[in-house]
Parts: C-alpha cells; structure tokens; sequence
C-alpha cells in the first residue's frame, strides 16, 4: 500500500543553493531525497514541495509531501528523517494525508515574512537572517504604499525580468510592515507570488519609507507593468517562506 506523507519544515537556507535539486549544488530537495533514499534502501523518492525558494532565502513553514510503501507513523516519520537530516533542515511536523492532496497545486495561499535590520551598526549575527538598512524610515508612509497591493493585480512591474509564467495576476490578501525597535517586520500573504515578487515590493516599499519615492508610486508602478521603474530587489537573505494555507485556515486578515 503506498501512502502519501505531507511534512511542514523548516531550514536556514543560508548554505543551500535553493530548494529545487541541482547537479553538484546542495539544495534542500536535494538533502531530502538523499535521506529518503536510504530510508527506501536505494530507491528514489521524489519530494514534491509548495514552492521553490532562492539560494539564500530560508523557510519556517515550507510543505512538502511524497509517496512511500513504509508503514511508519507520523511521530516515526518525523523522528527518523530529522535524525538523518542535516542540522539546518527540520521536520517540524508529519502526517499521513489523502492522494488527491499535493503540496503546490492544493496549496491556497501563502505567506512571506521579510525582516529588515535598520539599526546604524551592522549586527553579525543577523546578517544571514535580515537584510541591514540603516536609514530612518517612515513606517506610516511604507503602510500607506502596501495598500494598493492589496486585491487582484497584473505583477509583472514587480517580478524578475526572468519570470517565465505568463499569467502573472495574483491576489495579495494582506500586506504590512511592523517595527519592533530596530527589526522592521514585512508580512504579505496572497494567492501565489512570481519570482523575486516579495523582494521588488520591499525593495520598493522602502524607497518609499526612505523618502525616494511617495506611496502614490506604487499604484502606477502596478499600471505600467514595467520592472525596470520598480526598487531594487531586496537581498535574499531577510525573506521567509512562513506558511502555507491549504484553504481550513483564515489567511485574509
């Protein structure tokens, strides 16, 4: 009997060139098959995930799943994978689930967070984990210029020129930034997001709380479907893959 595994995991992507497997380059998938493998006795396995992620960018609620013959139980699953995998990936939770379940194409929304160091001295130990703006910002302002995010819109002004979806109307459900002392808090949960997506809207949403741009901008930023007029992407290293929604959860607040 095959059963179909679903996991929520987390990992500091830091060392990791992305998520999706790589000739020669260590990825996440990468590391996961190579546990399930040995758990199979050499046969592949084949993880399927919500979503790719960049090098760099890490992942506290990521979803995957895959298909095994092994009877083991949740609590089994998630003990044996995180005893063999390495320490910056963990399973943070396991279950058997339904056939028809996938990780990406029953995925309903998901949420990014993006932490933003904005103090005038760097800070080594959040460098991997934040990016560093020490400029003052007007958070009321950076708000103000997330609102005309939300809704249905064409994103191709905020997306990667190498984008390769045509599509590229998506559903922002909820967008905010928060201050906690020096540490700036991105949240946007939406219906999917393009390549680079949620680092062009901070990038660009922090020219507007710097001052270089005013919050008006962005509702014709979205009109003109032009990257080259949007912010600079944001560096890697602040974006989180938080959570994704498979449509039991309120994810519109």
């Amino acid at each position: 009997m095959v059963r179909r595994i679903k996991c929520v995991i987390a990992y500091d992507g830091t060392h990791f060139f992305g998520y999706q497997i790589q000739p020669g380059k260590r990825t996440v998938q990468g590391e996961l098959e190579r546990v399930l493998k040995r758990m199979h006795k050499g046969k592949e396995v084949r993880v399927a995930a919500s979503g790719r992620t960049d090098a760099g960018v890490h992942a506290y609620g990521q979803v995957i799943h895959f298909d095994t013959p092994l009877s083991l139980s949740p609590e089994q699953w998630k003990k044996a994978l995180n005893a063999q995998l390495p320490d910056d990936i963990v399973v943070r939770s396991a279950a058997e689930t339904d056939s028809a379940f996938h990780a990406r194409f029953s995925a309903k929304a998901k949420e990014y967070r993006y932490n933003v160091w904005t103090a005038a001295e760097r800070d080594v130990f959040r460098r991997h984990y934040c990016a560093w703006h020490p400029y003052p910002l007007h958070i009321d302002a950076m708000n103000e210029a997330l609102v005309p995010l939300k809704g249905t819109h064409d994103f191709t002004g905020f997306c990667s020129a190498k984008t390769a979806m045509e599509d590229r109307v998506r559903t922002i459900y909820h967008a905010e930034v928060e201050a906690d002392g020096p540490m700036l808090q991105f949240r946007l949960i939406g219906s999917g997001f393009l390549y680079n997506m949620v680092r062009i809207i901070v990038g660009t949403v922090l020219e507007v709380g710097q001052g270089k741009r005013s919050p008006s901008d962005i509702e014709w930023l979205l009109a003109a479907k032009d990257r080259r007029l949007a912010g600079p992407t944001a560096p890697a290293q602040g974006l989180y893959l938080w959570r994704v929604y498979y449509g039991d959860e309120h994810f519109d607040q």
